[in-house]
């Protein structure tokens, strides 16, 4: 924890948390050059990146705020970065006359093989699926996207459950 936090002063908190800030923008370049690497080197380097980045937040910024709630960024800023989609696959149901090979092609269909943010793909799949006339939900589009990533089909970086922390790509 840091330097005795029930004694820190104001003027030191802010200090800390404006160097702490910088330090979050640091790692999500370092985060978008990790992305760039073969998934193997992806894959070696994501526990210990999402580990440090856990720290950060939760083991120096959040007991800042916990004294200085008012450093605190206002939580409609923070909410879509903690969304968490804990919807598997084996829990969805698609709308009848719908395949998960159909399903698939709508997903591919809007993919690029270059890295975007997994919310970015959600929002192209749900509104490639709306122009189609189909009403498919987000976590489930997430779900599938997941699925895709780990038999390899896709590309994926991050925690594909946490939308604005992960990006998917097409396979090279």
């Amino acid at each position: 924890m840091l330097r005795g936090l029930r004694d820190m002063k104001l003027d030191e908190a802010v200090r800390i948390n404006h160097h702490l800030l910088d330090a979050c923008a640091a790692l999500d370049r370092a985060r978008m050059a990790i992305a760039g690497l073969g998934k193997a080197e992806r894959i070696k380097l994501e526990e210990s990146f999402y580990g440090i980045v856990g720290a950060l937040e939760n083991e120096l910024l959040q007991p800042i705020y916990e004294q200085y709630p008012d450093l605190e960024p206002p939580k409609s800023d923070r909410e879509p970065y903690a969304y968490i989609c804990e919807l598997t696959w084996d829990e969805v149901k698609l709308p009848p006359g719908v395949t998960e090979q159909q399903f698939d092609e709508i997903i591919f269909s809007v993919m690029k093989p270059t890295w975007r943010k997994t919310s970015m793909m959600v929002t192209y799949v749900m509104n490639r699926c709306k122009e189609l006339g189909l009403a498919i939900e987000g976590e489930v589009i997430a779900a599938r996207l997941k699925v895709l990533s780990d038999s390899d089909r896709i590309e994926g970086i991050g925690d594909l459950r946490s939308w604005l922390h992960s990006e998917v790509r097409l396979k090279d």
